[in-house]
């Protein structure tokens, strides 16, 4: 048995607003209709979705596992994400299972831990 790959959906409460959060954050969108996104890094992908429960948002959430978090910090600060879509972004901490990373929410609640290994 083999498997090639595993997608979340992420709930949008405003799709398009979301869909440029993700563009500015430095994602690409290969393909959308109007209800449903590919979005993709390199690699790494998910599915945003034209759907949105204030529930499921606030307990959805995704990890990223980056090279040069310190760097990745820098640029979404200096991007001003934060200000720009009303989301909030943490300072970066060194957690005690052995991860530097720091927090940062998109415009429908969902929260993103973007992490690199010590």
């Amino acid at each position: 048995m083999k498997m090639q790959e595993i997608k979340a959906f992420i709930p949008a409460r405003d799709f398009e607003l979301s869909r440029r959060f993700y563009l500015d954050l430095g994602f690409e969108i290969p393909w959308r209709d109007e209800q449903l996104a590919y979005v993709r890094y390199q690699h790494c992908s998910f599915l945003l979705q034209n759907f949105y429960v204030e529930a499921h948002a606030r307990n959805c959430v995704m990890h990223c596992l980056v090279e040069g978090v310190d760097d990745w910090h820098a640029i979404l600060s200096q991007k001003q994400l934060a200000k720009t879509y009303g989301v909030q972004l943490s300072d970066l901490e060194n957690q005690p299972w052995g991860m530097r990373e720091f927090t940062l929410t998109d415009p429908g609640g969902v929260l993103w831990r973007i992490a690199q290994n010590q």
